[in-house]
């Protein structure tokens, strides 16, 4: 036996086409977890979904909920998606949602912030990699802070958001006959009848189903995302280098966008960024547009959710996550006047960070965990 092959059964390798299918059995099973969450929350009665999402009807709340809930499992997918089921079982309508929509947009940047601390005992390198993670921080707060009030005041991104789902599924009624939903149906069913047979009922019957669903959710997720990285992970770092190194930032866009589609991750993609921005191989100007293409990206997974809901304002809400990533993109990047805001508050910030890594920490805390956490409290 050559070495190869010894590493190989060492390491436990697996090929490509069997890991490939792996993912979509890992997607089926997402799928399942979100139609599982789904259930357990109808099975729970309109009165108790009332007293435990009533103070998430504030707009503040909504949205500080959304962050901590999205920097607690580390992925907006799993937050977003999490949402679209609650929308979708009646727990919560389309105007309470969007603000929590918008704070998993902001919570799902702490992870690349999370990553730049990593490089906190090299000065510049630190400032580079702490520049390159804030800017998606930076653009995400500045896209919440302009089109949540215009969101709250004209309803105008949910709205398109409805317009978009009535050409997709037709506005005749509540839900619509998706295919994915019966095909996840009868998984759902069996779990149910297992928690019955144990002598589960009523809302405890629900809050298992819950518990079950959001089990299923992030464990499936986490390994999707595990497994396309290995699947790409060598393409991956090549299709950035050569297109950064051209400085095109549509092309970049776009290239942020489709990875965070197959990993199933906007962390990944952006997380990337850090070390090749620390090391000085790319500009932070380069990667800003690549975050960008992220956020859109990671709008697919929502998406897959509404679909195995059927509930046509799940899908809207689903949607409302990709027409708030784009809408900001064209207002915060198109115009070339304001393209470069976030970038300045960036470099601002890293430069602070880098003089006293003890504010890079504190920054985080503070952002992610403490104004939230008050805007929760000051909300109810």
């Amino acid at each position: 036996m050559n070495t190869s092959t010894a590493d190989k059964g060492i390491t436990g390798a697996m090929p490509t086409w069997l890991r490939a299918i792996l993912v979509g059995g890992l997607i089926y099973a997402f799928l399942v977890g979100v139609s599982a969450l789904e259930a357990g929350v109808k099975f729970m009665g309109q009165d108790t979904q009332e007293r435990l999402f009533e103070n998430v009807s504030n707009p503040l709340a909504g949205l500080c909920i959304g962050i901590l809930g999205t920097v607690l499992v580390q992925s907006s997918s799993a937050s977003t998606s999490v949402i679209v089921g609650l929308v979708a079982a009646g727990a919560i309508d389309i105007d309470t949602a969007v603000p929590m929509i918008m704070g998993a947009n902001i919570g799902t940047t702490v992870t690349n912030t999370l990553v730049a601390l990593g490089s906190a005992r090299q000065s510049n390198e630190f400032r580079r990699a702490f520049a390159a993670a804030t800017v998606h921080d930076f653009f995400n707060v500045i896209a919440v802070a302009i089109l949540l009030p215009l969101e709250l005041a004209t309803g105008v991104i949910s709205s398109i958001a409805g317009w978009l789902s009535d050409l997709l599924v037709g506005s005749s009624g509540s839900d619509w006959k998706s295919p994915i939903k019966q095909w996840v149906k009868t998984p759902v069913g069996w779990i149910k009848d297992f928690w019955s047979w144990i002598g589960l009922s009523g809302n405890t019957l629900g809050v298992v189903m819950i518990i079950t669903g959001l089990a299923i959710v992030l464990i499936s997720l986490a390994l999707i995302t595990k497994n396309m990285r290995q699947l790409i992970a060598d393409r991956v770092e090549r299709s950035m280098n050569s297109v950064l190194a051209k400085g095109n930032g549509s092309i970049a866009m776009l290239l942020g966008m489709v990875i965070t589609m197959l990993v199933q991750s906007s962390s990944i993609t952006t997380s990337i960024l850090i070390p090749m921005s620390a090391a000085g191989v790319i500009t932070l100007r380069n990667a800003y547009p690549v975050t960008l293409g992220a956020n859109v990206g990671t709008t697919i997974t929502a998406l897959l959710a509404a679909l195995a809901t059927g509930s046509t304002p799940a899908l809207t809400v689903a949607l409302t996550h990709t027409v708030f990533n784009v809408t900001g993109i064209l207002i915060l990047y198109v115009p070339p006047f304001v393209r470069d805001v976030p970038v300045y508050c960036a470099e601002w910030l890293a430069r602070i960070a880098a003089s006293r890594p003890v504010w890079a920490v504190g920054y985080v805390m503070g952002a992610f965990i403490v104004l939230p956490l008050i805007g929760v409290i000051v909300a109810r």
